[in-house]
């Protein structure tokens, strides 16, 4: 039995959006809880519940492109503007002056950018494994052409005519089969995805991670597999369900707008300003803990939490310690 809140919509201008609300309407600041790809609200089950019980509000939104939420065509449709004016759109909607965002992968990177974008909605910002950065000093995409190759599954990303959201969507449980996997027993350093050691930091290194992960699905077995799953047969169906209904396509043009964001970023203060924490996932093969370093030069109010032994699905692989450490840091910060 899967324990969730009721499904609700907001008619937001432009779009229609599915969201879920629990705990009690008095409870101020809020924390909406903002996922990642290819994830859904559904991947924050266990924080819903956690921090509901606990007396605080909780709001998780199916973000544009996935689940119950509206899925323009338009790439331009899904740039950084967009989705972060989704989220204040949605406090307007639910008449929220100020949240506590929470964000997982992508959605990391998007929390990231509501105090740089909307300061006055800002109350506190949580990134699980995605830090904050300063602007790129060139283009995002050359960056990762040049240290992992076309192969890697971003810039796979931003070449349609390869068509690999159709890699993802011709089996969508086998897709979630590959990605929804603790990684396997390791000394730190080693790859999850390649079982090679990591590439040393810095572009232009020789990589040794496979990122070119629309190749490593299409020839995936998982009866070959021996990582531990992380989803049950019944949580695996509401991902598979949903992406079957959706594709993934846009999810996947959050990617294509990475060129475009960075350019419209040019002058930008990248600096937050508000009580931040970071928290890190000891063996995450793309976003590692020392990704965070050096976070603390333009977050001046920033703590940091290590989860040991978590792959890149923090949330649901470590659902009990990832909930204390929200509970207990939006407490002691706010209240």
């Amino acid at each position: 039995m899967i324990d969730m809140p009721s499904l609700q919509f907001a008619d937001l201008p432009g779009l229609c959006m599915g969201y879920y609300d629990a705990g009690p309407k008095t409870d101020a600041p809020p924390v909406v809880l903002c996922h990642g790809w290819p994830e859904l609200a559904f991947s924050w089950r266990h924080q819903i519940k956690a921090l509901s019980e606990a007396g605080i509000r909780v709001i998780a939104p199916d973000q544009r492109g996935y689940g119950a939420t509206d899925k323009p065509v338009a790439v331009e449709d899904y740039s950084i503007e967009h989705l972060t004016g989704d989220l204040v759109a949605l406090l307007d909607h639910l008449k929220i002056d100020k949240a506590i965002f929470v964000g997982h992968d992508w959605g990391g990177f998007v929390v990231w950018q509501m105090p740089l974008r909307h300061p006055d909605r800002v109350a506190g910002v949580v990134g699980i494994n995605t830090p904050h950065t300063d602007r790129a000093p060139i283009d995002p995409i050359s960056i990762y052409r040049k240290r992992f190759g076309d192969s890697m599954y971003i810039v796979q990303f931003q070449d349609a005519a390869r068509r690999p959201d159709g890699i993802f969507a011709n089996d969508v449980r086998r897709t979630f089969e590959f990605f929804m996997r603790k990684p396997p027993q390791r000394a730190s350093g080693f790859d999850a995805f390649s079982g090679n050691e990591e590439p040393t930091a810095g572009i232009g290194a020789a990589p040794k991670t496979n990122l070119a992960l629309p190749d490593m699905v299409a020839a995936y077995d998982p009866a070959r597999d021996s990582r531990e799953r992380i989803l049950s047969e019944d949580e695996m169906q509401v991902f598979v369900d949903a992406f079957t209904a959706s594709g993934f396509t846009g999810g996947i043009n959050w990617y294509r707008n990475i060129s475009a964001n960075w350019r419209r970023a040019e002058g930008l203060d990248h600096t937050v300003r508000v009580p931040a924490l970071m928290i890190m996932a000891e063996n995450d093969a793309v976003l590692p803990p020392s990704a965070a370093d050096g976070m603390d030069r333009i977050i001046p109010d920033l703590e940091k939490y290590l989860v040991k032994g978590s792959g890149h699905w923090t949330q649901q692989e470590k659902p009990d310690e990832v909930s204390a450490k929200l509970i207990e840091w939006r407490r002691r910060r706010f209240g």
